[in-house]
């Protein structure tokens, strides 16, 4: 009786994160899918306001995300356990996202050339990194449908790229690839130390 509560408990908590992770999602792609939408709602109520309401909503979102995934994980299922040394890979990888993070706060370098839209791209080596790292059934869940979610955007810029609706800013100087590759390095390195634990709650493990 005990187990079968449990069992409805943790499958009941895996629905709300689900629901978290499309909610979270979805919401942040209606720029890329319902631009008539969000220019509707600037017209009616102004672009500020508008601004102001969308990031109360992703803030909420992002809250209840987090709860549903803090929930999710305690049902203890596990749908695959990696192997010791995929730890390194995912290690390589967050290397990899923070200097492609790093590059979208910079003018266009060649990393930007290349990568298009290095944020995005950060965002999917990010997400992959953890699936390979997580097999846990929330992680699984919560990295999968982040994964999922910027593939699709990725696809929607790059159509709307054709459509002519978006423009990629131009290559500015190599230069500002030294400094992604510098601040990538830094964001990387302070996870490790303790920014990961500090933020997440959760160390990162170096498999032996």
């Amino acid at each position: 009786m005990v187990a079968s509560i449990g069992l409805f408990a943790g499958v009941s908590f895996m629905v709300m994160l689900i629901i978290a992770v499309l909610l979270f999602t979805g919401t942040h792609l209606v720029h890329a899918f319902a631009p008539g939408f969000r220019q509707s709602m600037i017209d009616r109520i102004g672009e500020k306001p508008w601004r102001g309401l969308f990031s109360l909503v992703a803030l909420a979102e992002f809250v209840f995300l987090v709860f549903a995934f803090g929930q999710a994980r305690q049902s203890g299922i596990v749908l695959y356990t990696p192997p010791f040394w995929m730890a390194h890979i995912t290690i390589l990888l967050m290397l990899i996202a923070m200097i492609c993070l790093a590059a979208s706060f910079f003018p266009p370098g060649k990393i930007a050339r290349i990568a298009k839209h290095p944020m995005v791209l950060s965002v999917k080596i990010w997400a992959l990194a953890h699936l390979l790292a997580n097999g846990e059934a929330a992680s699984v869940i919560l990295f999968a449908g982040i994964l999922i979610w910027a593939v699709i955007l990725r696809i929607s810029l790059a159509r709307r790229e054709r459509a002519g609706l978006l423009t990629r800013k131009p290559f500015v100087s190599a230069r500002y690839d030294a400094y992604a590759f510098i601040l990538g390095i830094v964001l990387w390195g302070l996870f490790i130390w303790k920014l990961h634990v500090w933020l997440i709650g959760v160390p990162i493990q170096f498999a032996a």
